[in-house]
């Protein structure tokens, strides 16, 4: 979906493309190639030379390979500006990208290979070509020159592969973890036959910044650790009640419980956000042996 929505728009934007690599394209998307002239290939090959920009659209646990397999067939363009670009926009592994940009200047050999890490912040198959974009990388502000006419916000966050990875993966601590406690509540509301009262409940979070929001969340979240484990656990008991087994709010409660633990035997005496989050990553989130 991702590679066939990005040749389409560099299609549009003037670009031609070389070809595409994909082991099983549907009948659409091989014909969108062959309608530009190219051609589908399996695998990387000697095709790639004609290329000066290389946008990799796979799963994340193949992208450091599929790059290994790209690099010896990408063309000499040391006497180019730009050089040749391979864009990852997988979700990838961060450490795997920054691996992957040394792999570029260790192995180019006097090749001008420049290796970006391109993160997709949001749903392609709802914003398409708009969808905002995160990019590192030496040739990140070229690769947002080459993605901006696409229409869509692309940011530059970093000058080291792996950046807009690791950006990603920390939104999605949050918007997974928001996303599995929204299934939770809202079958739950719909069970009790509350759905629509909740949004109105709700509506004050709306009105709330999120940084501001988070903010806070954090810094009254150790002193009131207690209590709120008791809210959570009978937010939980009252799904039971409704006929639900829930999966997440159970971790929510194990937090609540760990935190209260943390701070019953060394009390946090922070106010700042700061404060609190130092000390919860050293008394509740840090890894034991």
């Amino acid at each position: 979906m991702v590679g066939a929505c990005y040749m389409q728009a560099f299609l549009e934007q003037g670009h031609s493309v070389v070809g595409l690599c994909d082991l099983r394209p549907n009948a659409a998307v091989a014909d969108a190639v062959q309608a530009a002239g190219a051609q589908v290939h399996t695998a990387p090959g000697a095709w790639l030379a004609e290329a000066d920009v290389v946008v990799s659209a796979v799963f994340g646990t193949v992208a450091r390979s599929l790059f290994e397999a790209c690099l010896p067939h990408l063309r000499d363009l040391r006497d180019l500006a730009d050089g040749v670009v391979y864009v990852d926009m997988t979700t990838a592994d961060p450490q795997e990208m920054r691996e992957c940009g040394e792999l570029a200047r260790r192995v180019a050999q006097g090749r001008a290979v420049h290796f970006v890490d391109v993160a997709i912040t949001g749903a392609v198959n709802l914003g398409g070509r708009k969808t905002p974009l995160l990019v590192a990388g030496g040739k990140a502000g070229f690769v947002q020159e080459l993605f901006l006419p696409l229409g869509g916000s692309v940011r530059v966050v970093g000058g080291q592969p792996g950046d807009a990875a690791a950006l990603k993966l920390l939104r999605s601590i949050y918007t997974k973890g928001t996303e599995a406690l929204a299934v939770e509540c809202l079958v739950t509301a719909q069970q009790m036959g509350l759905r629509e009262q909740l949004h109105a409940v709700l509506q004050d979070i709306d009105e709330t910044p999120l940084r501001t929001l988070m903010e806070s969340m954090v810094r009254t979240h150790i002193p009131h650790s207690a209590r709120r484990r008791n809210e959570v656990a009978e937010a939980r008991q009252q799904m039971a009640r409704n006929g639900l087994a829930p999966i997440a709010l159970p971790a929510v409660e194990a937090l609540f419980a760990a935190t209260a633990r943390a701070h019953a035997a060394q009390p946090f005496t922070g106010t700042s956000t700061d404060e609190a989050i130092d000390w919860l990553g050293s008394h509740v989130l840090a890894s034991r042996p």
